[in-house]
């Protein structure tokens, strides 16, 4: 399968990517550092951008796509910039012109009517620390929702650096407690059998262990 991750050199997206390669895929990262993907270079299409503001780039890197995955995010930072909406802003018009239909966005649990389900402590961290962040990506999930593309919205809980083991859950809704948590190693694996089976279009998957 040809598939374009953005947000390819964070944590999650260098996860989809190595998984992605071991599992026969084409994969072309759209990233702003081509040279954090260095050691993968020979093995991957690598197309330089600023997803925000390079829109000719950003259409170029879809063309020839079967699959879109975008795992962008602001790491460390509660302020979000608008990045997510703004890459939406720009990735689906690209996407219905190159008639790409698929697209799977990594989001995050709390975000919209998934809050309703996150426990006491979670909760409280989402509604107060995280609130910029997850404003930004509702608004980038109202785009998707409203683009009449193929997509996935993905809510991983709190991400660990933890090994890949294959072993979680995942549905629309969860019935999580404490400080549920899941590998970045994991939402790859489950965003890639996702794209390689789908079963759940045009839904919302929680995953969590």
């Amino acid at each position: 399968m040809n598939i374009l991750v953005f947000g390819a050199t964070g944590q999650t997206g260098q996860q989809l990517v190595t998984q992605a390669l071991s599992r026969g895929h084409r994969v072309t990262a759209f990233v702003r550092r081509p040279e954090a993907l260095a050691a993968m270079a020979e093995r991957l299409r690598i197309v330089t951008g600023d997803v925000t503001r390079d829109g000719a780039r950003v259409a170029e890197a879809v063309q020839g796509q079967e699959l879109v995955i975008s795992a962008l995010g602001r790491r460390s930072t509660f302020r979000s910039e608008d990045l997510i909406a703004r890459s939406m802003d720009a990735i689906v018009p690209s996407m219905k012109q190159a008639g790409v239909r698929r697209i799977i966005l990594t989001s995050a649990f709390g975000v919209g009517d998934s809050l309703r389900d996150a426990p006491l402590i979670p909760g409280i961290m989402y509604r107060v620390l995280l609130r910029d962040i997850f404003a930004d990506k509702e608004r980038a999930e109202e785009t998707l929702r409203a683009s009449g593309l193929d997509w996935t919205i993905v809510y991983p809980v709190l991400l660990t650096n933890g090994p890949l083991t294959g072993r979680y859950r995942v549905a629309e809704r969860l019935e999580l407690h404490g400080v549920p948590k899941i590998s970045r190693a994991d939402v790859a694996h489950f965003i890639l059998a996702e794209a390689e089976s789908p079963r759940f279009v045009n839904r919302v998957a929680v995953i969590s262990y």
